[in-house]
C-alpha cells in the first residue's frame, strides 16, 4: 500500500472521534480525511497568532494545546486547554474575521488542518456537520458564560474549584486524567501560581482533594462544589 494512502486511511478514526463530525457516516469522513493536511508543532511553538487570518480549522491528533490572551505586559491568560479529538478555529470559518486568540503547543502536538475552501465544500455535501459545529459553538459559549461568571462572582478558591470539578467531568467525576500544573491553573483562573499552590494545599488538607504526582482525585465533590458555587 502506498505511504500516501496508509496516511490517508489513518485519519479517518481520528476524524471519528471528533465531535464536529459524530453524525456523519464513514464515507463522509472519508471525504473529510481526503482533504485534511497534517502539521506537527514543538512544544512552546505558536499555532496561530491573534489576528492571524482565519483560513482553517484545527483538529488536535495528539498533544495537547492552549487557547491563550498575552497581555502587554507578556502576561497569560488561557481561556482553554485542548487535547485529542477537539479542535479550534471554527469561528472563523463562519464569519471570515481574524483569529481572536493565541494558540500554542503545550507539548509536541500533531494537527489536522482542513482549509476553509474545503470545508465549506464538504458542509454543502453533508449539511450535518452544521449542526456538530452548531452544538460546539453553545457548548463554548456556556463555557465562557461559566468562566465569565467565575472570575466575576467567585473568589480564587472558588475558581480552583470550579475548574477542578470541570476538568474531573472530562471522565469519572473523580479523577483528573489531565496533566496541569500550577502554574497553569494560575493561568487559567487569573491568579498567580503561589495563590493557587497555596489554595490546593488548604484543598488537601480539608480532605477535598487527593494529590499525587501523577493524578488529582476529589475526595469530597459536595463540598468542592459548594465551594464552586454550585450547591
Amino acid at each position: 500500500m502506498p505511504p500516501e494512502e496508509t496516511t490517508f486511511m489513518s485519519l479517518v478514526p481520528i476524524l471519528q472521534k471528533v465531535p464536529l463530525f459524530a453524525n456523519l457516516s464513514e464515507p463522509e469522513i472519508a471525504r473529510i480525511a481526503d482533504v485534511a493536511r497534517e502539521r506537527t508543532y514543538p512544544r512552546n511553538s505558536v499555532i496561530l497568532f491573534e489576528d492571524d487570518p482565519g483560513d482553517a480549522l484545527y483538529v488536535v491528533v495528539t498533544g495537547s494545546v492552549k487557547v491563550v490572551l498575552i497581555g502587554e505586559d507578556g502576561r497569560e491568560v488561557i481561556l482553554s486547554v485542548l487535547r485529542e479529538g477537539e479542535f479550534f478555529g471554527e469561528m472563523a470559518l463562519i464569519d471570515d474575521e481574524p483569529r481572536s486568540a493565541h494558540v500554542i503547543a503545550m507539548e509536541d502536538a500533531a494537527m489536522l488542518v482542513l482549509r476553509r475552501e474545503d470545508f465549506h465544500q464538504r458542509l454543502r455535501e453533508a449539511p450535518s456537520i452544521a449542526l456538530g459545529l452548531l452544538r460546539a459553538l453553545s457548548r463554548r459559549l456556556r463555557e465562557a458564560d461559566e468562566q465569565i461568571g467565575g472570575l466575576v462572582l467567585l473568589d480564587v478558591n472558588g475558581r480552583v474549584a470550579r475548574l477542578l470539578l470541570r476538568m474531573a467531568d472530562e471522565s469519572d467525576g473523580v479523577q483528573i486524567t489531565r496533566k496541569v500544573t500550577h502554574h497553569t491553573i494560575a493561568q487559567m483562573v487569573g491568579s498567580s501560581r503561589e495563590t493557587v499552590s497555596r489554595t490546593m494545599r488548604q484543598l488537601v488538607d480539608k480532605g477535598l482533594l487527593e494529590v499525587s504526582r501523577r493524578s488529582i482525585a476529589i475526595k469530597n465533590r459536595p463540598a468542592l462544589e459548594a465551594l464552586a458555587g454550585r450547591s
